[in-house]
């Protein structure tokens, strides 16, 4: 382990590191075997590899616990309800991310769980909500509506009612908040996005500081098979390595645009806790770092006109996802899954890491060309 006085910056670039030898290798190796020989503690290639095992170090040092990687974002929220028994009660938002929000629904129509959808910023009705209930599921800042739960006071109030709590971390990363540090007892990343940052991965993670509840989601991952390969590890560990670079990077150019967006004539709201009028900025402040790299913005012209501003960008990828080091939007509602609670006319717009006046140049344009 790196010394726990480093700062993530450090650790993103030092963690998950071959040991140290003459002519060793600085960079993990790619580790293709499926079959081990026996007499060891894995088995076989779905119990572990070696190159998971680097991402998986590099990951835990971050979050401060230790830290499993799965095939995707939703493989490790299912390994997190399937610690639950039939019928459990869990609360979530009721505007979160939709991925997560379909598989609640799913569960829910089937009987598996009860699920209590709330607004997750309203800290009074989700305290009420946790009342009997099994699992606390806290997604903050929310995708895409950026509402920002009261964590500490409402982790806090989940220990008091003996409820779990498990939460998604990936809009704000470790450089933002620590939610283990807070008394969460998982924590979840869609590594797809920042961690690996260049939109060529699929994987998530799940890390905690419970050495029972790692075990049980290790044997999870294990029968469900939601494991990760060992080449996309490899690759989400190179991310990693520039993780804080691109990010900080990203976090300043969506505060900027984030300004000049809620002046432009085109916009009737932008949402992003770092605007001192944001209804969330005074909660965001008081105790996250920082306020991330996602602006969603709703555009006044409504629903067809933000279709025409996503399709007329030049520089702006038009596609879903977030959290790559090209900047990428879209209007969220043309999903589906998508809560019916986010407005039509929003726009998700993840901010990457390009030169921030020619990515106002390109707003500009999309919205006189559309």
């Amino acid at each position: 382990m790196s010394d726990p006085k480093l700062s993530p910056e450090t650790i993103a670039i030092s963690a998950g590191r071959p040991e140290i030898k003459k002519d060793g290798s600085l960079n993990p190796d790619i580790s293709l075997s499926s079959t081990y020989h026996a007499g060891g503690p894995l088995g076989y290639g779905r119990s572990g590899n070696e190159t998971w095992s680097a991402l998986e170090s590099a990951i835990s040092e971050l979050e401060g616990g230790q830290t499993l990687a799965f095939a995707s974002g939703n493989a490790a929220i299912s390994a997190v309800f399937a610690l639950l028994p039939i019928g459990a009660p869990v609360v979530a938002s009721d505007q979160g991310y939709s991925g997560t929000m379909a598989m609640l629904t799913s569960f829910q129509e089937s009987g598996r769980l009860e699920v209590r959808f709330v607004d997750i910023a309203n800290t009074d009705a989700v305290i009420a909500a946790m009342s009997g209930a099994a699992f606390l599921w806290l997604e903050s800042p929310t995708n895409p509506g950026l509402e920002v739960a009261d964590m500490p006071t409402l982790i806090v109030a989940a220990r008091n009612l003996s409820v779990g709590v498990g939460v998604d971390n990936t809009f704000a990363t470790p450089l933002i908040q620590n939610p283990l540090e807070m008394g969460a007892d998982i924590v979840m990343h869609s590594v797809t996005k920042y961690f690996a940052g260049h939109s060529d991965v699929i994987m998530g993670s799940l890390s905690t500081k419970i050495p029972e509840l790692h075990s049980r989601l290790q044997e999870i991952r294990k029968i469900h098979g939601g494991i990760p390969g060992p080449y996309e590890a490899w690759l989400a560990l190179r991310g990693l390595r520039t993780f804080p670079l691109r990010f900080e990077c990203a976090q300043r150019n969506a505060l900027e645009l984030a300004k000049r967006l809620s002046k432009h004539p085109g916009v009737s709201r932008v949402r992003y806790p770092g605007l001192p009028e944001d209804s969330q900025h005074a909660r965001a402040k008081s105790f996250m770092r920082g306020f991330g790299a996602v602006v969603s913005f709703e555009v006044k012209d409504g629903p067809e006109k933000a279709d025409r501003i996503c399709e007329s960008s030049h520089l702006i990828t038009h596609a879903t996802s977030l959290g790559g080091i090209e900047s990428l939007w879209e209007r969220r509602r043309r999903w589906p899954a998508e809560s019916t609670l986010t407005p039509e006319n929003l726009i998700r717009f993840s901010v990457g890491c390009e030169n921030v006046e020619d990515l106002w140049r390109d707003i500009e344009q999309a919205f006189t060309n559309s």
